[in-house]
Formats: C-alpha cells, sequence, structure tokens
C-alpha cells in the first residue's frame, strides 16, 4: 500500500501545470497528448503557479454526472435474481493510484476519483443502487469479485479470454497502452521488442502489460540480445518515483496515466504506444462474478449513458476522450490464451 507520504508527493505533482496545459486537456484531451506536446509545454523542474486542468480534491465530486435509474436496466436487475453483497448497494472495486482512471483526492487521501469511479457512479445510479466504492490492490480484485466480496470491479481491466473463464464483462474503453520515460531520457522511441533491450520496465503484476514485456524480453533472449529487465513495484505511484529517481528506465501504463503524468508536471514523456493486446486490439471493461446475472444490467446503463451523453461528460472530464467506445459488449473477443 502507498504510503501517505508517497501520496502526497504524487498529489504535489499532479498540482504542477502550466495554464497551456489546462487549454490542451479541456479541448483534445490527454490522451491525445504527444511526448514532445506533453514534455515541451510544461515545466521541467519545480512547481508553477497554475492550478490543475483537473479538480483533485473532494469539492470535484459536486460536479460529477448523475442520472435517474434506468428502468429497463432495474428490470433486467430484477429479473436477473443478482443479490448485491449489501441490500440496496452496488459495491465496486478499484484500484486507487492510477489518474485519471482512478485515484484518491488530495485532500483526504480516502475519497475515489477519476474516470472508473465516475462511471460506476452513473452504473450504480442506472440500476437504482447506492454507489458503494472500495479501494483495493489490482491483485485482490479477482478474488474479491469472484468471491462475492464486490459485485463489480471498475479497475482499467482488459477482457481476456483467461479471464471470460472466471468474469463476465461489459465495455466501456477502448485499451491502448504507452511507454513513459522521464524527460531528460536518451530512449526515443519503443515500439517493439529490440527497443527494451538493455532497459529495466515497469508493468504491473498480472496485467496485460506484464505479458507483452515477458514475451518481448523472451524474443531478445531468442535473438542473442540484452533482453532487457521487467521490474515491480507495489503501485504504479512508486514505480513513477523509482523512474524518476533512475532505478528504472521506463513505465508500460495504460497510456491515459503516461499521458496525464506527463501533462500535468512534464517530468515524463511519452515515446511508444501499443494497442492493450498487442498486436490485437483489446477493450476495457467493468466485471463482475461469472453467471451471477448482474453484467447485462449493467451493460444497459453503459448503453443508456453512451446514448445520453453523460459517457462523453465524463470521458471529458478526465481527458479520456481518445480512448471512447460507441457501445458496450458483453463479453466480446479478448486478448487470445498464452
Amino acid at each position: 500500500m502507498t504510503t501517505l507520504t508517497t501520496r502526497h508527493r504524487f498529489a504535489r505533482v499532479q498540482r504542477a501545470a502550466t495554464a497551456v496545459l489546462f487549454v490542451a486537456a479541456l479541448g483534445g484531451g490527454l490522451a491525445a497528448c504527444s511526448a514532445s506536446d506533453a514534455g515541451g509545454a510544461a515545466a521541467v523542474a519545480g512547481e508553477v503557479a497554475n492550478e490543475s486542468p483537473f479538480d483533485l480534491t473532494t469539492a470535484g465530486q459536486a460536479d460529477r454526472p448523475r442520472i435517474e435509474e434506468v428502468p429497463e436496466a432495474v428490470a433486467a436487475l430484477k429479473a436477473s435474481g443478482f443479490e448485491p453483497v449489501t441490500d440496496g448497494k452496488l459495491t465496486v472495486a478499484s484500484n486507487a493510484f492510477t489518474p485519471p482512471s482512478a485515484f484518491f483526492a488530495e485532500d483526504d487521501n480516502k475519497t475515489l476519483l477519476g474516470g472508473d469511479p465516475d462511471i460506476a457512479l452513473l452504473v450504480a445510479d442506472g440500476l437504482g443502487l447506492e454507489y458503494e466504492p472500495v479501494s483495493v490492490a489490482w491483485a485482490d480484485w479477482p478474488l474479491g469479485v469472484e468471491s462475492g466480496k464486490y459485485d463489480l470491479v471498475a479497475s482499467n481491466v482488459t477482457v481476456t479470454e483467461e479471464r471470460k473463464d472466471l468474469f463476465d464483462f461489459a465495455t466501456y474503453r477502448a485499451d491502448k497502452l504507452s511507454f513513459a520515460v522521464p524527460t531528460p531520457s536518451e530512449v526515443e522511441s519503443i515500439s517493439e521488442a529490440k527497443d527494451i533491450s538493455g532497459l529495466k520496465v515497469y508493468a504491473g503484476s498480472g496485467t496485460n502489460q506484464e505479458g507483452i514485456v515477458l514475451e518481448w524480453i523472451a524474443e531478445n533472449e531468442k535473438n542473442g540480445i540484452d533482453p532487457g529487465e521487467i521490474v515491480y513495484f507495489e503501485d504504479d505511484s512508486a514505480a513513477r518515483l523509482a523512474m524518476l529517481s533512475g532505478r528504472i528506465d521506463a513505465l508500460f501504463q495504460p497510456s491515459v496515466a503516461n499521458a496525464y503524468s506527463a501533462a500535468v508536471d512534464g517530468q515524463t514523456k511519452v515515446v511508444g504506444t501499443v494497442p492493450g493486446g498487442y498486436p490485437h486490439d483489446a477493450q476495457i471493461a467493468l466485471g463482475t462474478a461469472k453467471g451471477n446475472g448482474l453484467i447485462e444490467p449493467v451493460a444497459i446503463v453503459l448503453n443508456h449513458i453512451i446514448e445520453s451523453g453523460d459517457y462523453d461528460a465524463v470521458f471529458e472530464r478526465w481527458g479520456l476522450q481518445d480512448d471512447a467506445v460507441t457501445e458496450s459488449v458483453v463479453n466480446p473477443a479478448g486478448i487470445p490464451r498464452p
């Protein structure tokens, strides 16, 4: 678990944004920032006076989009026989260390903010349930959802064929990954296996990022070159601090996370983007325990907010526009089995 000191340091980093980045974030979406755009527009060292383009405090909750119950979804939920962990509530697990997807408010270090919590809140609204967020480590959500401890996971989860054995999914975002390095790094591009030769690269344990890096390492070994090294940390914030202190060379994370960090403080730059299912496209989804009846009502709400525009409001709120989808699909083809 991240210490309060680490969270406070990261919060100070988040506040270091310039006025030009404010315009870029609201106009074009942070997911679209290139390495040169993000790295060149922000201050490389120290804090600047301008506020972040995002409200990182609990006060920002007042602007969250909300909806009324969606009758079709409520009826489908009733017909499914699904019973929430807590009566009248939708208990949602999220990992709170990857802004802008999900993170703690800087003024209380316990309130979940970000794109995933906002989407989960709308789903709870549409189902006629009270949103009950729970912060969990990435490694803990699978057992928690499968065992019924949590009703739903909203934590940047990619649909894979292997995960579909145990979980049902309703898509809500395209899955894109990117490599980030410190702004003064000599690494200019990472797009294939040979590019990580000799580098120490962070990827979250149990993620599809990890699978890609391990495949690239194996490919480099086969080709007789320095394979590179995968490095693990307890969370993304700790990995970022390790990279900025020179202990590792690159972060391999969801594109929205790397673009966000690059735009907010300019200490990092994006040097390569790949699809989440490299070399195949992939989808991010909300997940439930397999066959419990919840996923169809969830998809009904997701498609309702896509049509109503509330979905767009969330994505614009957090600079996620480039990852938006036009339809939520239940259990689409996922990343193939290893």
